[in-house]
């Protein structure tokens, strides 16, 4: 056995003492020769980084696979070595693990984020068919770095800590490995605020040098206090991280000498029955503090952390915390699902099913289907991964872990998307709530559903979760979409109609070539919708050699009166159906136009169509551009849709006079829905009064009511402002 990789092959022989060492040493010679010539930033042959890799994974008892994996898990990336080379040699087990630790060697975006963003999602792929990916990865990630000290550039020292700390701390957490993450976390902080660190280091130096012992105290207390009622425990304390001290500043907004339990300390035990039990000899011993008492054995975290914990005024009147678990439970804790992939799985097939129910790595891969942009997927991944939880329960009791401020949307997204998509209500511990409700630890959450439903735009503004802002951006998207195509496609058969041609779809796909990021005639009806394509410009591509009038000659003949509008027939209009506001058509807030009016439609880059009246002020500044003007009108079914229309009013400034206002409009089937003081005097005020009404006949009704109220002096309908 070669000296350099001797130690590693005594460190796997240590925990399985049956493994095969000659692949281990074959790899070895492989990788060695691959990497012959490059070298590492600390001027080391950069193949003992793979070693060092490996050994990291050795400590944690992984499988020979995974080993190997580690040796060769740079070789397709950096080398000469290709996928079908490593199966050739090694088998097709260890091949696609290699491939799935390995970068992207072609990436189309050319930004770093991107680049990260696109890395990220292969390895998302990779470690849903195969969790050992992941623990590849990050123990590569550990190694890198203990070593980032070597590298040059601070911006660069920065951004790999930033990363780290963004995504592979938190996956560490969501599979449970607890020793890898307070090291990468640690690490991070040291280059991302070395300041703050030296000085939580610091701080607690000096803690302990006052404390005189004070751990080892109440280590000797609690030990006494188990063996007294005949529990044989192993208690071990230690200071929380100064990362996690530092945030939980950050968290509360406190200083240091505010916070109180900065030590934890651990009961472990034999089995459940003694946690239980060493739990209520604590509790009758000492004060709890309240709302610090969470039962992870009953009801474990979703990454399969098991213990109780609960924070006591303890010894010497100190706030500590204390963790009681089983063997099997704090093996688990620092391992994670390490601890399940561990040499001495036998049933290694069952490890892989058993991985795969990770509902955090499921929703992962839900954001890579719904996500276009990588960098899209990176930002919603974040999301999801890098957030203080909130736990909440289904009526059937089932756990569910959410990102802190996460509402009842996000929740049913959890469940499942269609559950999220069809969301109309929900009910938390049995009340009716609105759906933007924040979720509370321990919160019973019923989810109402209707086959009608789709995902609202309003949505994207309240829930914090990476599958729920994915899905209503997508649904949003396509909904868009669809209305960009509609519209497009009247405003180009119009131009058809008026220069006298039938339309023809061919004629569309046919010139789809000449318009850059066309790729169909649907892009081409989506880009004219939008306002990013003139109809005109299609139509003469269509129609070269086609001599025509301008387009907007109606409205250029009398542009400043607006006649040409009036003169149109309404079978050349739009109609106005089925559109969602904000999206391919939305109503000017300038003039609030509402069925009845007579409208005219401007063409905004990016928007879409704006419903203006057709005596709005604010029509002037398009006199010149008529080619943005389109011809709309209300359609032709009953109106049941209410609109918003705009008062101004003068009213008495009396007792009661806001409430005889109210009531009027109400009683005259209006709805308030804002309300604004524009100018206070002794007698009177003036204000503006937005209005649910059904058209212009409701309308001018409520405002003939109003005048015939004796506290209003005045009821207009606002114009332009």
């Amino acid at each position: 056995m070669h000296q350099e990789v001797a130690p590693l092959a005594e460190q796997v022989q240590k925990y399985n003492p049956d493994a095969d060492l000659a692949p281990v040493e074959a790899v070895y010679h492989y990788a060695k020769e691959k990497h012959d010539g490059q070298m590492r930033s600390s001027g080391e042959p950069y193949y003992t980084h793979p070693l060092e890799v490996a050994g990291i994974l050795a400590d944690m008892r992984m499988d020979p696979s995974t080993i190997v994996t580690a040796i060769l898990h740079d070789t397709i990336e950096d080398t000469d070595a290709t996928f079908e080379d490593i199966k050739e040699n090694f088998g097709e087990e260890v091949a696609t693990l290699v491939n799935g630790v390995s970068k992207l060697t072609r990436i189309e975006s050319q930004t770093v984020e991107g680049k990260q963003a696109e890395n990220f999602r292969k390895l998302v792929l990779a470690m849903s068919e195969d969790i050992r990916v992941l623990l590849v990865k990050l123990a590569d990630r550990l190694h890198n770095m203990r070593t980032l000290h070597h590298i040059g550039k601070p911006e660069k020292r920065k951004r790999i800590a930033r990363e780290t700390l963004e995504i592979y701390v938190p996956l560490a957490e969501r599979i449970g490995i607890h020793k890898l993450k307070s090291e990468l976390e640690d690490l991070a902080f040291s280059y991302l605020n070395p300041e703050a660190r030296e000085s939580i280091s610091n701080r607690l130096s000096y803690l302990r040098s006052e404390g005189n012992d004070l751990v080892d105290n109440i280590i000797n207390e609690l030990s006494g206090l188990m063996s007294e009622s005949g529990i044989d425990a192993q208690v071990t304390g230690r200071e929380k991280t100064r990362y996690s001290i530092w945030r939980k500043m950050q968290r509360k907004n406190v200083s240091f000498e505010q916070l109180s339990d900065i030590m934890a300390f651990r009961i472990v035990v034999e089995n459940v029955s003694e946690c239980y039990h060493a739990l209520g000899i604590l509790h009758s011993k000492y004060p709890t503090v309240p709302g610090r008492f969470k039962d992870f054995i009953s009801t474990p975290k979703p990454n399969g952390y098991r213990s109780i914990h609960t924070t006591l005024i303890g010894p010497s009147s100190q706030r500590i915390e204390v963790q009681v678990r089983t063997v099997s439970m704090h093996e688990e804790a620092d391992l994670g699902v390490a601890a399940h992939w561990a040499y001495k799985q036998s049933d290694m097939n069952a490890a892989l099913k058993d991985a795969k129910k990770y509902r955090w790595l499921r929703e992962l891969l839900d954001i890579i289907e719904q996500e276009v942009r990588p960098e899209d997927f990176l930002e919603n991944t974040k999301l999801e991964l890098f957030q203080d939880m909130v736990y909440s329960f289904s009526p059937k009791g089932d756990l569910m872990e959410l990102p802190m401020g996460a509402t009842p949307i996000d929740f049913a997204y959890a469940i499942h998307s269609d559950v999220g998509s069809r969301c109309v209500g929900a009910k938390i511990n049995g009340r009716i709530v609105p759906l933007s409700t924040k979720l509370n630890n321990g919160d019973q959450v019923e989810i109402i559903t209707s086959k009608t439903q789709n995902p609202s735009p309003a949505w994207e503004r309240f829930v914090v979760t990476g599958k729920a802002k994915s899905h209503i951006r997508r649904f949003v998207r396509q909904q868009q979409r669809d209305e960009y195509i509609a519209l497009g496609k009247a405003m180009l058969q119009k131009i058809y109609k008026n220069e006298g041609y039938d339309f023809a779809e061919k004629g569309v796909s046919g010139v789809v070539s000449q318009f850059k990021q066309m790729e169909n005639s649907d892009d081409i009806y989506a880009g004219i919708g939008s306002g990013n394509l003139n109809a005109r410009d299609v139509f003469k591509a269509i129609f070269p050699a086609h001599k025509s009038e301008p387009s907007g000659q109606k409205i250029d003949e009398n542009s400043s009166e607006f006649q040409g509008k009036k003169k149109k027939s309404a079978d050349s209009s739009v109609p106005i159906k089925g559109l969602i506001p904000g999206m391919a058509m939305h109503f000017a807030r300038c003039c609030h136009p509402i069925p009845g009016d007579r409208i005219v439609g401007i063409v905004t880059t990016g928007k879409g169509v704006t419903i203006h009246t057709i005596d709005c002020e604010t029509l002037e500044q398009f006199a010149d551009t008529p080619e943005r003007w389109l011809d709309v009108s209300w359609g032709n079914e009953d109106v049941t849709e209410s609109h918003i229309g705009r008062l101004t009013i003068t009213i008495a400034n009396e007792p009661g006079a806001l409430g005889t206002l109210s009531t009027v409009i109400a009683k005259n089937g209006g709805n308030i829905t804002n309300l604004k003081i524009t100018n206070r005097a002794l007698d009177f005020w003036d204000m503006l009064v937005d209005v649910y009404v059904q058209d212009t006949k409701h309308l001018n009704n409520l405002m003939a009511a109003l005048r015939a109220t004796p506290e209003v002096v005045e009821a207009e309908r606002a114009r332009s402002r």
